[in-house]
């Protein structure tokens, strides 16, 4: 007897962008809530359009959220600021 594979009936492959409805959901809670931190990161994944590996400490200090951010690209390993 055979095992089935691990990826029957699974969607496989690149997933489809967020519409900008979904966008504004996401958004709307971290906001309703006061989370400034998490939005913020939310915000950084969206605006970077690239493959980094974000963290808490990129956006935020303490209790402060941080304007801008420099994060290394994982593929390039080059710097971006946002």
């Amino acid at each position: 007897m055979t095992t089935p594979p691990w990826n029957k009936s699974r969607i496989i492959g690149q997933k489809r962008p967020l519409q900008i409805s979904h966008i504004r959901g996401i958004r709307f809670r971290p906001e309703l809530e006061g989370k400034v931190r998490d939005l913020a990161l939310f915000n950084m994944a969206l605006d970077s359009k690239r493959r980094v590996k974000l963290k808490v400490s990129d956006v935020a200090y303490g209790h402060s959220v941080s304007g801008r951010a420099t994060v290394l690209q994982q593929k390039t390993g080059s710097p971006v600021q946002f």
